[in-house]
């Protein structure tokens, strides 16, 4: 009984989780973009503007995705687990951690563990 009780609440919490995740990318779409409407308006912002865009969605899915895994965690935890569970937590995992590191290359133009300022690439 307890066991059953102990993995509802975990499932909830994982829902709840991410449903966060998801409103923080949605969210933050719905910000970048109105954002960028609101800046492409001048020719010299241009270049700005799209280069704004891009770093805001890319750190708002960033984000996101940090929610959706922990979620997927939970969820993996929370349920018994199997050799098959925890191969598509693996893979899972993989491919956010992939999508992160492209992200971060995106937006901050160097890779996530060169930590030297300045050489940032420009867009």
């Amino acid at each position: 009984m307890f066991d059953q009780t102990a993995t509802e609440i975990a499932h909830v919490v994982a829902k709840i989780i991410e449903l966060v995740g998801i409103a923080i990318i949605a969210l933050g779409a719905f910000g970048t973009l109105g954002s960028f409407v609101y800046r492409i308006g001048s020719p010299a912002n241009r270049d700005e503007a799209v280069a704004n865009f891009r770093s805001c969605l890319g750190r708002a899915i960033l984000l996101g995705l940090e929610f959706l895994v922990a979620a997927d965690i939970i969820n993996t935890v929370a349920v018994e687990p199997t050799l098959l569970s925890v191969a598509v937590l693996a893979a899972i995992v993989v491919v956010r951690t992939f999508l992160s590191f492209s992200l971060e290359v995106e937006i901050e133009g160097r890779w996530p563990w060169d930590r030297r300022k300045g050489q940032q690439r420009q867009v």
